[in-house]
């Protein structure tokens, strides 16, 4: 067999192994970023140009969060928002309308504690739909109903279901549980 015969065989076998690998790298790397981002991830494709737009989004969002300093928080500060929680979901009865905009502060604080960034609603969303992407959606409620109480136009079957929103967001950045198990956590020791 000449030469020329080899390469005219080997070249295009190569040329196809790459083109599958590269493929296989793809959809890898594809099925990584809905497990990780969940829900969020068919939202950011829906909204983006392209799926490889909305992709390079969910990456960009995933080195952001790499570069924060999120954190557990320690038992007594968990016992403390618990504690602030439940006075919340209390005066709902009488004040529904103020234990609304208390939920959201209560868990944009909760936010900042845990080392999340506070400086917008939408970038809000983008840092915590990379390890709370699931319940994303539950805050995305919670907050149009917000918007809507401030303007005094949200009933209080409404706010109820706002309250509902919040506590499955503010449950699961209690408890920690968003945190994928491969994750990489940062942890602040106090000395105290």
């Amino acid at each position: 067999m000449s030469t020329d015969t080899l390469i005219a065989i080997i070249v295009p076998i190569a040329v196809i192994l790459i083109l599958v690998a590269a493929g296989l790298w793809i959809a890898m790397r594809r099925r990584r970023l809905q497990e990780r981002f969940g829900p969020e991830y068919d939202r950011t494709v829906q909204s983006g140009e392209s799926r490889l737009s909305a992709e390079r989004e969910l990456r960009s969002r995933e080195q952001r969060h790499r570069d924060l300093d999120i954190r557990e928080l320690p038992a007594e500060a968990r016992d403390r928002y618990s504690a602030d929680w439940k006075g919340v979901e209390e005066r709902f009865v009488d004040q529904p309308s103020q234990s609304v905009d208390d939920a959201d502060r209560l868990v944009t604080r909760l936010m900042s504690d845990r080392g999340y960034p506070t400086e917008g609603y939408e970038q809000q969303l983008r840092d915590l739909s990379v390890e709370h992407g699931r319940t994303l959606e539950h805050y995305r409620a919670a907050h149009e109903v917000g918007i809507r109480n401030q303007s005094g136009r949200a009933t209080t079957e409404e706010l109820r279901g706002a309250m509902v929103h919040y506590r499955a967001l503010f449950q699961e950045l209690l408890s920690d549980t968003g945190n994928p198990p491969h994750r990489h956590r940062h942890t602040r020791h106090d000395a105290a």
